[in-house]
């Protein structure tokens, strides 16, 4: 069972802003470790507090914040950043 990876319109702006290497790692993160699991819960952390609906995995100094919407198996990419702007 293979997640479909979907980008919000913030997160994609956010990683047109990153160095190519970095949004080339997130994006491989996503595509390779995230999308071929059978859920993608078994990886990363779930928030807690005000974003507790969401999920953030972690690459390198970076974290990408999604929603996983299991009915009809798509992570979808809120926000990607830095760990100290992420969650302002």
């Amino acid at each position: 069972m293979a997640w479909r990876i979907d980008y919000a319109d913030t997160a994609r702006r956010q990683l047109r802003k990153l160095d190519r290497a970095t949004a080339r790692r997130i994006l491989d993160f996503m595509d390779d470790k995230v999308a071929p699991l059978d859920d993608p819960r078994s990886l990363g952390k779930a928030l807690q507090g005000p974003l507790g609906a969401f999920w953030r995995y972690r690459v390198d100094d970076y974290r990408i914040i999604c929603d996983i919407e299991d009915a009809v198996l798509r992570v979808l990419v809120i926000r990607v950043g830095r760990r100290r702007e992420i969650y302002r």
